[in-house]
């Protein structure tokens, strides 16, 4: 078992920075894909990024230049730096745990009790 508590997020204006935190317990995050995930009200939950085990990491297009996915082993703990937010970015995000990575909802085994980012414009 995975759990996964995560913080940050709340209320921004357009243009502003936030950073999500999801602090693991019950397993070490580094011997793992985390993925963060966003779902926006009336659409389905869509990939944002990833990071494996190797540090290799993967941002969905919209994203990429402005959201940075870190991860700290000694913490366990994996962060979303959200630069330049947009009101499109305006959702509940989720960080999940994936033995078999990718994009899909589905890959992803454990996840977050998600953390709302509202963007006003």
């Amino acid at each position: 078992q995975v759990q996964l508590v995560q913080s940050g997020g709340g209320l921004v204006q357009a243009g502003d920075s936030v950073r999500l935190s999801c602090a693991a317990s019950g397993r070490t995050i580094s011997n793992y894909i985390m993925g963060w995930f966003r779902q926006a009200p009336g659409k389905e939950r869509e990939f944002v990024a990833r990071i494996t085990q190797s540090g290799n990491i993967y941002y969905v297009d919209s994203v990429k230049g402005r959201f940075t996915i870190s991860r700290d082993s000694a913490r366990n703990t994996v962060y979303l730096q959200m630069n330049s937010l947009k009101p499109e970015d305006m959702a509940v995000y989720y960080c999940a745990v994936s033995w078999i990575g990718g994009t899909t909802v589905a890959a992803y085994s454990y996840w977050g009790q998600g953390t709302q980012v509202t963007v006003s414009s």
